[in-house]
């Protein structure tokens, strides 16, 4: 339980007190007020959410991983392994498989559900292994006229010595070149955690998607804290102040569509939040394939060009 959830976690306990009462006493009435004043409570809570408290759904053990969405949006994944050169990152999976019948090739970051998962994952933290395996996918995609979908929820990068040795930014830098100017469409789709280049490592594409409570930014609000406060006291103000969240991004043009989530976050109804990205991926494919290859690349450089704000003298 999240700490701003307390309130309706109290009036919930209330409920099911009086349920209990409710074998001797008829309080059916009071149980029905009561009820209705959770659901005005959860309602209006997460009608207002700050960023951090955000940044702490997008973070829920039990909210939709890769894995979750491979298994209940797609059907007949094969899952492809290596970077023939380092070996296998599990942090980050990808292979093909097809929606609604129609072949693409997935990828993205994986997270675990439980602590030796996530260790076995490295927390979604990809080393330069990982992204060089997705940049082949992404050749195998091209080869194969499929099209891509990336699905994003990483705290960063993994920043450990050995993956700067092996070349973690020329690795990220080659995917975004690569992406650039792949002929084929491709989707990705922020789930959860997006930060730094380890999200924009697989975040070029003609479509940007954004759970509503998930976030994306250059760098996570608690180090950004650290950096300038030398102190992680003051991550709830720098997440309000890096503008991470689908509704600040969609309105500089970050993002192109925000797709909702269940009242409570998005652990709270996995099957609706697998609807909505099924529904969301087949309109947007649908578009994107009557679009010639040679424009769609135009666009979407055009795309990431036009992002940002400056001023000439």
């Amino acid at each position: 339980m999240l700490e701003f959830e307390k309130p309706i976690s109290e009036l919930e306990k209330k409920v099911d007190e009086m349920r209990q009462l409710s074998t001797t006493v008829d309080l059916s009435d009071s149980i029905h007020e009561l009820e209705k004043k959770v659901e005005e409570l959860r309602e209006s809570i997460y009608r207002d959410l700050t960023p951090w408290q955000r940044v702490q759904i997008a973070r829920h053990p039990e909210r939709p991983i890769t894995s979750d969405y491979l298994a209940n949006v797609f059907t007949d994944f094969i899952e492809l392994h290596g970077d023939r050169s380092i070996g296998d990152d599990p942090a980050i999976i990808g292979g093909m498989g097809k929606l609604e019948g129609q072949p693409v090739m997935i990828i993205g970051h994986q997270k675990g559900r439980d602590t030796k998962s996530n260790v076995k994952r490295n927390f979604g933290m990809a080393n330069p292994q990982g992204y060089r395996k997705a940049n082949r996918l992404f050749h195998l995609a091209e080869k194969f006229k499929r099209p891509i979908i990336t699905l994003l929820d990483t705290p960063g990068a993994y920043p450990g010595i050995e993956a700067e040795e092996r070349g973690q930014a020329e690795a990220i830098a080659k995917n975004l070149l690569q992406m650039a100017s792949l002929k084929v469409p491709i989707i990705v789709v922020i789930i959860g955690e997006g930060a730094s280049g380890g999200a924009i490592g697989l975040g070029v594409g003609d479509r940007i998607l954004m759970f509503e409570n998930a976030w994306y930014s250059v760098i996570s609000p608690e180090s950004c804290s650290s950096i300038l406060w030398r102190s992680w006291d003051f991550k709830e103000q720098a997440a309000t102040a890096l503008k991470l969240t689908a509704m600040d991004l969609k309105e500089v043009n970050v993002i192109d569509k925000i797709l909702p989530e269940p009242i409570g976050g998005g652990h709270r109804d996995h099957n609706q939040m697998f609807a909505t990205l099924k529904s969301a991926l087949i309109a947007e494919l649908t578009e994107l394939n009557k679009i010639p290859a040679d424009k769609l690349v135009d666009q979407r450089r055009e795309k990431f060009y036009n992002m940002g704000s400056w001023i000439t003298k």
